[in-house]
């Protein structure tokens, strides 16, 4: 696609929902999954090498269903992750490197949100949602950068998100679609009048309508608060998540002295009230919590919630926990049309995140 012909898409008036475009659902077919190779050491203290054996692994799982799009920094990055993959028998052929520097690893709340719509032209679109470190950290600007990067490589309409003549930010963990116009989310992320404003002034109003906007979804289900430890304020995606159009699947810690025990206990109170975009009740099912691991002290955000559904696995953190074999026959029920695979995520989550922080699918 010609830059002019992005640059009139990009300044459009008219939202992606006004043009048809909505958010697929997670297990909908990906063309490909996007990752960025991890290269900042403080984010795992001493166990940056593990982190690329982990990655090597979720790459490894996902390649017999679908293409990686792995961004590295640089040529020399490049050819690490090429030595890890190589040494793992992972097939090269089906990884495509892409060069762009990051800030982070987490693509998938700084990486392209994409979008579809069955008409033509440009039946995928790709939504940037101005990312600004969880507003709570510094080093960003390199990884707000990425939607835009990833439009121009794959030649696909960039979609500035803007609400009330501001930058609308939101990260994509905030978030989970049912792909038939619901949406899930918490108040804890989004409504939060003191604690990483991502929108400063922004009502549930304001929210429910630049989401319909800019995901084309027509239906929100707001749930209160995340996990303990969740560096993000609430993300959606330690907590609840759609596994199919009616079914939602979330946490609950079986514990009562566990300090999560109550927020997510709340979180269930609300289950009978949630309606779908059809007014009805989707079945709601529960995860189990695996028991608490620390570092220095620090609660880690540690969830059965953070899977990642790709076409050939869906791929679930685990714990080295009893709880793990219960989670992985939990989701391998409501998942029979893919393989449920366990990946070792106690070093991972040391980064405040795993495996759905780290994934951003792509549609086919």
């Amino acid at each position: 696609m010609g830059g002019k012909q992005q640059h009139d898409i990009r300044h459009s008036d008219r939202t992606p929902a006004a043009l048809g475009y909505s958010m697929p659902p997670e297990w909908a077919p990906h063309e490909a999954t996007w990752l960025a190779w991890p290269h900042l050491a403080s984010d795992w203290p001493g166990k940056l090498d593990t982190i690329r054996w982990v990655y090597t692994e979720i790459v490894r799982k996902l390649v017999p269903g679908e293409r990686i799009h792995l961004m590295v920094r640089n040529a020399a990055e490049e050819a690490r992750a090429r030595q890890y993959l190589h040494r793992a028998g992972c097939p090269l052929s089906r990884v495509l490197f892409f060069h762009h520097p990051t800030n982070r690893s987490w693509t998938r709340d700084s990486g392209p949100i994409f979008v579809t719509r069955s008409q033509r032209p440009h039946p995928r679109a790709i939504v940037q949602f101005h990312f600004n470190g969880w507003a709570k950290y510094p080093n960003w600007r390199r990884d707000r950068q990425v939607p835009e990067a990833a439009a121009r490589h794959l030649g696909m309409p960039l979609f500035e998100a803007f609400w009330n003549g501001r930058p609308f930010v939101l990260e994509g963990g905030a978030v989970d679609v049912n792909g038939s116009g619901s949406l899930l989310t918490t108040e804890e992320c989004l409504l939060h009048p003191e604690i990483q404003v991502r929108n400063p002034g922004f009502s549930r109003r304001d929210y429910e309508a630049a989401l319909q906007a800019h995901l084309g979804v027509r239906n929100v289900l707001w749930l209160k608060s995340g996990i303990v430890g969740d560096d993000t304020h609430g993300h959606v995606d330690d907590l609840a998540r759609f596994v199919n159009r009616n079914t939602i699947v979330m946490v609950r810690e079986s514990n009562p002295r566990d300090p999560n025990y109550r927020r997510l206990e709340e979180n269930w109170e609300l289950v009978p009230d949630l309606r779908l975009e059809d007014g009805s009740r989707p079945q709601v099912i529960a995860l189990p919590m695996p028991a608490p691991i620390t570092f220095d002290g620090y609660r880690l955000p540690a969830s059965y919630a953070n899977f990642y559904i790709g076409n050939a696995a869906v791929l679930v953190p685990t714990f080295n926990d009893p709880k793990d074999r219960l989670a992985l026959g939990i989701l391998g029920e409501l998942f029979p049309d893919r393989p449920v695979v366990g990946i070792h995520a106690v070093d991972l989550v040391l980064g405040l995140g795993t495996l759905h922080c780290l994934t951003q699918q792509q549609p086919a």
